[in-house]
Formats: structure tokens, sequence, C-alpha cells
């Protein structure tokens, strides 16, 4: 789009293949779970849900091994493209976290730690049913390294962070069904890059990576193969909006 902000509609393994080494400082992203056909199997009133809801759009039902496969090639490219002591977060579903570590591990990264975003008012969903999921896990990764940027100023940094799910005001361009809030990515990428740095995130969604590096003078490239999601994230981070 410009010197600063790059956005491609297309597969993250294509476009990371053609960006050069050592030139990320940063990535920061949501890929798909693999949790779809797991979530299909559970007793839940998921026939009430949205229709756009990740269980029911298909997006997140890819096989095991092909998903596994896939995230292997997103690591090998990951540890290409990011400097050195280059930081990695990722948000995952608990269920694949010991996957994603083996991965990583096995491609250059060292493993810091796994923390949680905890959502204080989360959808009461299947609340007669079970305990209602307010837990989202995220992972923390060193590129070439065992420590990278770390701007917490001599404050305590907990591992477990703790905001709303994203307000009505950041879905004014249109939503996403598994979209993150602003200032959940402000606390990453203010405390794990620095002003002109450049952010990357392959799996881009609805663009609050994108929207958050901007705003915070940081230079960003997001890939996102859906054309409507895509769409839906260059108005907002062009708009500079949430």
């Amino acid at each position: 789009m410009n010197e600063d902000i790059y956005l491609y509609n297309d597969n993250c393994i294509k476009v990371m293949q053609k960006l050069p080494d050592n030139s990320v400082d940063l990535i920061l992203t949501d890929p798909p779970y693999n949790i779809g056909n797991f979530m299909k199997d559970r007793q839940t009133n998921l026939n009430r849900m949205r229709k756009n809801f990740f269980v029911g759009a298909g997006w997140d039902n890819e096989d095991y091994h092909d998903w596994l496969g896939n995230m292997t090639q997103f690591f090998v490219e990951a540890h290409r493209i990011l400097k050195t002591k280059g930081t990695l977060i990722m948000f995952m579903s608990v269920l694949k976290v010991e996957s994603i570590i083996e991965l990583a591990q096995t491609t250059g990264f060292y493993y810091k730690t796994t923390g949680i975003w905890h959502k204080t008012n989360p959808m009461p969903r299947n609340m007669n049913l079970h305990f209602v999921n307010s837990n989202e896990p995220w992972l923390y990764f060193i590129n070439d390294g065992k420590t990278g940027t770390f701007n917490n100023k001599g404050k305590l940094e907990l591992d477990f962070i703790q905001t709303s799910v994203t307000p009505a005001s950041e879905k004014k361009f249109g939503k996403h069904p598994t979209q993150k809030p602003v200032t959940l990515m402000d606390h990453f990428i203010n405390l794990l890059s620095n002003p002109g740095d450049t952010v990357l995130d392959p799996f881009m969604g609805s663009g609050t990576t994108g929207v958050s590096a901007v705003s915070n003078d940081r230079k960003f490239i997001g890939i996102e193969v859906s054309e409507e999601y895509y769409k839906l994230s260059k108005r907002r981070i062009l708009n500079n909006s949430i």
C-alpha cells in the first residue's frame, strides 16, 4: 500500500517465501487452531450460533496432518524472515500447544512461555452445560536466541493478560468470528517491538494487528487468504481506525 504498509490477499506461505531474510522484527498472529472438526462433536448449542462462527464456516476444519504440514512450512519461513532474536507471538488452542512448541523448536525457535488472555466478558455460550470458556493461550518464542526486545521499563509483566472481548466499536467496518481487541495487540506490540520496527501478521483476519502496528508507529505486513477478510482488514488499516 505504501512503504510502511504491505497487505496481501494470498496464501501466507507463498507470500512469506518472497520476503527477504532477516527482515521482520515481530510476528504477531492468530492462525487457525485446527479444532473445527473436534468442536462439531461436542455437546453444544452451535446450531444457534451465527453462520460465520468458525466451527460452521469450514476454514478451521483441516485434516490434522495437513495442518501440521502447513504449520511446519510457516515456522520454516518465519525462522528465515525473522531477525536474530526477533519475537514470535502466536495465539493457539490449548489442545494444540504441545504440537506448536515441538514444531517451533525443530525450526530454530526458543520457547519462552505460554501465557493466557483472559476475557472479562466472554460470550456465555453453553453456560447451562458446562464452564464458560474465558481463557485463550498465547505462545512466546524467540528466533535464534533466548531473549529479545522487552520494553517493560522495570515493570513486572505477567503472562496473564486481561481485557474485554472485541467491542462493537471495533467492528464498524465488518466482523470476524475470532477477532481480537486492539488493546490486546497494543500490549504485545509496545512490549516486544520498537517504533519503526516491522510487524508481520501472516493470518491477518480482521486486521487488528495491523491497526495496532500502524497506530503505534510500526511498519506492517499483513497476509490474508480470504478475500472478504482481506477487504475488511484493508478498510480498517487504511482508515487507521479501530
